[in-house]
Parts: C-alpha cells; structure tokens; sequence
C-alpha cells in the first residue's frame, strides 16, 4: 500500500494499542533523557567566534558588494518561484503528477515517491535548491582564512544534512508508508530502539549500528585460535597457533590502534589477516590494548612507547629467541611505532629489523578531513573534559568519527532504527565499529596538541625521555600501505611522512577503498585492487602517475616484501614457552572489557 492508496478509516485496535504504547515510552524516553550529564558545549560545536567571522565577513561582503548578495537572493528566489509554478502547473493539468525534476540523484531519495508525487517531490527539490544556495553563500564569502573556511563549509553542511526531509517522519514517505502498513507499529518498535539507545547510554543518544546481540568476542568473531603469553597494565600479547609445519624464523608483531579493537583484523575466517598471516607462515604476535580508566590518566605517549611497544617486543624476543622482529603499525599505532623507532636507533637498539605502517599519519601538516576538529575551541573542551574525568570516554570519539560521514553512520541507521522500527543489522563491521574504547587524559592531549596540531614529529621536535625524535631517524626498512579513498588518514598525506623518513629502503602500496576495507581485502574477495609504482618515495602524484594498477589485494604483494625480511624457515613455534605459560586462549580478556 502507498500513501496515496491509503483510505481513511476507524482507528483500529492494533492502532489505539499501539498509541497507547507510544504513550508509555514516551514516559521512559523522559526518564532517560533526564540522566544525561551536563554537556560541556564546547564539545557540541565550534567555538562562537567562527559564527562571529562568518558573520562579521558576510555583512562586510553586503557593504562592499551588494550586488553579489542579490544575485544569490535573486538566483534562490527566482528558481523556488519557478519550481513552485512548475508543481502547479504539473497539478493543473488535471493529473496527479510531479513537474520535472533536474535535481541531482541522492540515494537518500531513492524511494519513487520522491519523484512522483507532487507533495515529496516539492518537498525534497525545494530542500536541494536550498542546499545549493547555502552551499553557494559559503564558498564565496570572502575574508575568511583558509582553515576557516573549510571549518565554516564543514559545519553548515552538517546543518545541511540535519535537516534533510528523510530525518522527520512528516517527510520521510518510507517511514510513513511503514506506519500505514503497521498500524502504527513500526512507530512503537523505532521509540522502543530510540529508549534503548538512550537507556544504554545514560542519556546520551548513540545509534545501534548492529544487533549486539549477533557476536561475541571469542564466539563468532575473534576466533583464529591463540594464546595470551603475557599481560601488563597495558596490552595482552596474543601469539597465534600455528598452521604450517615450518614458519619464518623472524617473528612478527601487530600493534592495533588503542582507539579501536583489534579484532577488525580478525572478524571472521574469510576476512581475517590475522589468519591470513598464520597461514602465510609468520610467527604471529598481536597487542590487544587495555581499555583505559580513569585510574590511568597519568598514561602517555611514552608510556604507550616503552610499557607497549618496547616491553611487547621484548617479550617477542624472548619467547621466540630472535634478536630481532617485524613490526606493523596501524592508524595511530603506526605513528607511536614511528616514535619508537627514532627512539631505538636514539639507543642504539636494533630489535626492529623492517617496519610496516597501516594507514598511518606521521606529518601532521596537512590534517584531511579532521582538520575541523583540530581547532583550539574544539582541543581545549577535550583538555577541559579529560582534567575533569581522567580519560576521554569512547563516546566522543565515535560521535566525532561519525559526524565524518553523518548520513551513512547517524542519519540513515537513525531512520531505518527509530522511524522505520527495524532492527539493527547484524553486521561484524560495524559491531566492532560500535565497540570503542577510551582513551587516557595525558595521552589524549599529547596527541592531539603534539602529534596533531603542533606537528612536532615532522618537525623533530617530540621529546621523549630526553630525546628529540624525528622522523629522520627511521633508519629500518619500511613500508607503508595507505587507501585511495580514506577520510581518517588520507593517502598523500600518509606518503608525505613516509618519504621525510631517513630509511634508504621505502616502499609504499596504494589499495583502493578506504580506512577499514582498503586494509580488510582479503584476496579471495578479489574486491580492490592496488597501486605500486617503482618512482621515488619524494612526490605522490608522480609516484602514482609512474606506478602500476594490481588487480586484487595488496596482501600478497606486502607478504612477498615481508618475507624477504623474515629469515629462513624454522620448526613452527606453538604459543608461549619455558618462561611465557599461556594465560588464557585468543582473544583475551583486555578486549572484552567495555
């Protein structure tokens, strides 16, 4: 049945029921919301003093060239007028009809009702018309820097995609057809998701992207067969049970974002590298990083070097009796791998003898798509939480990841969850996405005003322990594998840093896709391809413009680097030893902590 084939009729028992319901929630939804903490509100928004400039820049615009104001008032009236007369004249003609639209395709509007019925057509053309004319106003203010601008473009697009007609119900035609069909039940099932969500997050409203209920940690996902041989504050070090008869006689170790979970690496059997590498023969060892507490405010990005990296390490070493091993940095793990790295050849430790960097920004100077949140406004209301509460809680972090993409990660899971009544998918991608982690006060901030905003890495100038680090003094072998299409650690950026590394042996391998599933291609999918490219690591676009396309994933192509630098083949090694007694089976206990 479509909205137009409805016919009035007598509330039915099933819809008095489930208004009833509605009822009832909305007392509950109440209650939750009242158990939400005050926000601090410079962690809702930009600082005002944007809005001011902005302000300040349009009206001085006004003064100095008004006829560039009315030429976008007039050119916005102008087509709402004939886009109104057209709805009318599509109507007047005697047939129930839309006028012609011209507007461009959005998968937001993908049911046919957005293009054949007058009411949501109107609707959603005049909501396009709109978007452009905001869209317009902005790029051409003039008077802004160029960081304020792209800040005020960023934000005034979120208002943009707020207010997009598929977020309310009057003009959402799917949630209203569900309604009619439903009886009004798929209403009821949307507030009971909308009160769970907020229950489940103490006021707070996070959208469920995937049914928590599908997966279990160590269950169906997480479940390539290991062992923990050894814990500290910081990590479990998982050593992975063979599944060949012989093995590279260098050890290899992963080190996983803390801001994340490492099981992205390990979902399922198809897709998991962490298999993939057992069965490539490597001696695999992975970090699974505590969930930090306020109890460890005091950790920091030393403390990440030398209580993780150095300490894991060393513990690899001794297990496997290697003088040396590989290591694999990803996202923010590759920039601290970085670190230690110039910290080591600072001391003279050889213990790394290649480096592989997973989308990995090291110079911060080009900041991507982040750059938005990287401002003082936003940097000082994270200092100002974490001095208050000891660590930066998973929420704001997953919000801020979101709000990168809002329709694919807040807009449409709200819709198909609270208007539409369906359940969360059950989806391992983005359950792991759902399963965040906090992250300590020191380090948070040593990050964001070091790493990110002061760009002291680049410019030699981070200290640890006394020590001055550059990214000159990465002296090992590296390579570095970046995606095409990745919005967190974007790929020119990533090469810019590897190339300021003073290794003489630099690789870099460019894959399709982006952050997660540039990284996450198997080869039996055969999904992405990849670039390589034999020019200099010195410039992106003449690397990429003299490189090579490669069907099918980058592993393989990293795999025949790696082993290179992985020694000869050695009786398999079975996880732990005389001094390292496995503690517990894969994936651990630290992962599971929420």
């Amino acid at each position: 049945m479509t909205i137009k084939e409805a016919a009035p009729a007598k509330e039915s028992s099933a819809l008095q029921n489930n208004l009833q319901k509605v009822e009832q929630l909305s007392e509950r939804l109440i209650k939750a919301l009242s158990n939400k903490s005050v926000a601090n509100p410079g962690l809702q928004g930009p600082n005002p003093d944007l809005m001011i400039k902005a302000s300040t820049a349009y009206w001085q615009d006004a003064v100095n060239n008004p006829s560039k104001i009315f030429e976008h008032q007039v050119s916005f009236w102008s087509k709402s007028v004939q886009h109104f007369i057209e709805a009318q004249e599509a109507l007047a003609g005697g047939q129930f009809k839309a006028p012609e639209d011209k507007t461009p395709t959005d998968r937001r509007f993908s049911n046919p009702l957005w293009q054949s019925h007058p009411y949501f057509n109107f609707v959603k053309q005049q909501y396009m018309l709109s978007s452009e004319a905001i869209a317009n106003s902005v790029k051409e203010i003039e008077g802004l820097s160029d960081k304020d601008r792209t800040r005020l473009e960023y934000f005034s697009q979120q208002i943009v995609d707020l207010m997009a007609p598929t977020n309310f119900l009057a003009t959402n035609p799917d949630a209203l057809e569900r309604a009619v069909e439903t009886e009004g039940e798929s209403l009821v099932r949307g507030l009971e998701n909308l009160v769970r969500d907020i229950e489940a997050n103490d006021g707070e409203l996070l959208v469920t992207l995937a049914d928590r209920e599908a997966f279990k940690v160590g269950g169906n996902i997480a479940t390539t067969p290991g062992q923990v041989v050894y814990r500290n504050r910081m990590l479990e070090l998982i050593q992975y049970t063979p599944t060949t008869e012989k093995v590279h006689e260098v050890p290899l170790i992963i080190f996983p974002p803390w801001i994340n979970k490492f099981y992205v690496m390990d979902l399922k059997e198809q897709n998991s590298l962490i298999k993939w590498l057992v069965d490539q023969g490597y001696t695999l060892f992975v970090v699974s990083w505590v969930n930090p507490d306020p109890d460890m405010a005091d950790v920091g990005v030393d403390t990440y070097v030398k209580e993780g990296y150095i300490e894991a390490i060393e513990q690899v070493k001794a297990i496997t009796k290697q003088k040396q091993v590989n290591a694999v940095g990803y996202c923010i793990a590759g920039t601290t791998l970085s670190l230690t790295l110039a910290l080591l050849q600072k001391l003279g430790d050889k213990s790394i003898k290649s480096a592989t960097f997973y989308t990995t920004l090291t110079d911060f100077s080009d900041q991507g798509e982040f750059e938005v949140f990287l401002g003082d406004d936003f940097v000082d209301a994270i200092e100002q939480e974490v001095e208050a509460k000891g660590c930066l809680q998973s929420y704001i972090m997953s919000r801020t990841f979101s709000f990168l993409r809002p329709n694919d990660l807040i807009y449409s899971p709200a819709i198909r969850s609270y208007m539409m009544g369906e359940a969360p998918p059950a989806f391992d991608l983005l359950y792991w996405n759902g399963d965040s982690t906090n992250l300590p006060a020191r380090m948070a901030i040593e990050y964001l005003r070091g790493l990110c905003q002061d760009n002291k890495l680049a410019k030699g100038e981070f200290e640890i322990d006394g020590h001055k680090l550059s990214l000159k003094d990465v002296k090992v072998p590296v390579c570095a594998i970046a995606c095409e299409t990745d919005h967190i650690a974007a790929w020119k950026p990533s090469f810019n840093g590897i190339s300021q590394m003073g290794s003489r042996s630099k690789t870099f391998i460019l894959s399709e896709s982006g952050h997660i599933a540039g990284i996450i291609n198997p080869p039996s999918k055969k999904k992405y391809g990849h670039y390589t490219s034999k020019a200099p690591i010195k410039d992106a676009d003449v690397w990429l413009a003299e490189g090579t396309y490669n069907e099918g994933s980058w592993w393989p192509t990293w795999d025949s680097w790696l082993s290179k630098k992985s020694g000869k083949k050695v009786p398999a090694r079975q996880p732990g030893g005389k001094n390292h007694p496995p503690i517990c089976p894969a994936p651990g206990t630290y992962v599971l902590k929420k």
